[in-house]
């Protein structure tokens, strides 16, 4: 019995209508519609995200990303921008002070998205699709545009390390 409901909810999803007129719902609603599908071929880049790894904050968020993806590989590669080997050139111009300033995710089209979309397309990317748009929904949108915003701003100071950085972005560590 429990099969055959799940079954049935999985058919279900897959009839929801796709948004094409809107280029967030298309992003955010790939998982649903027939003919938008994820490819896990090694020929396809899958999801990049660039991320802090001086940032406890952030680690502690990618280790758990990187553990509801860990029988998918391929899907997201997790770039840490704070290894001396980061080059901006390699991730579609995103340089360390960018990838520093805000989030960034480039998807399996090479679009580069920042800020809350990037997380909307980090979390669809690991399963997490509805996480992603209820961030993006309109009614809670605005509120997670400001917290992040005050995130972002405040992250190197909240996580113990203002003294080394200067106006918001930290010197590129040479190990």
């Amino acid at each position: 019995m429990f099969s055959k409901v799940t079954v049935s909810l999985a058919r279900g999803l897959v009839r929801l209508p796709c948004y094409s007129n809107s280029r967030t719902a298309r992003l955010l609603t790939p998982v649903f519609c027939k003919h938008q599908h994820r490819t896990l071929s090694t020929e396809s880049a899958g999801v990049r995200v660039l991320y802090d790894g001086l940032c406890p904050i952030c680690v502690t968020e990618i280790r758990f990303l990187q553990f509801l993806q860990r029988n998918r590989s391929g899907i997201v590669h997790f770039i840490d921008i704070s290894k001396p080997g980061y080059d901006g050139t390699n991730y579609k111009d995103v340089s360390y002070e960018m990838a520093m300033d805000e989030m960034h995710v480039i998807d399996e089209k090479d679009e580069v998205y920042s800020g809350v979309p990037a997380f909307a397309v980090m979390y669809s990317a690991v399963g997490l699709g509805w996480l992603g748009r209820f961030m993006m929904w309109s009614p809670v949108r605005p509120f997670m545009d400001k917290s992040y915003a005050i995130f972002a701003r405040n992250r190197l100071k909240w996580t113990g390390r203002g003294e080394e950085c200067t106006p918001g972005r930290c010197e590129k560590k040479i190990q």
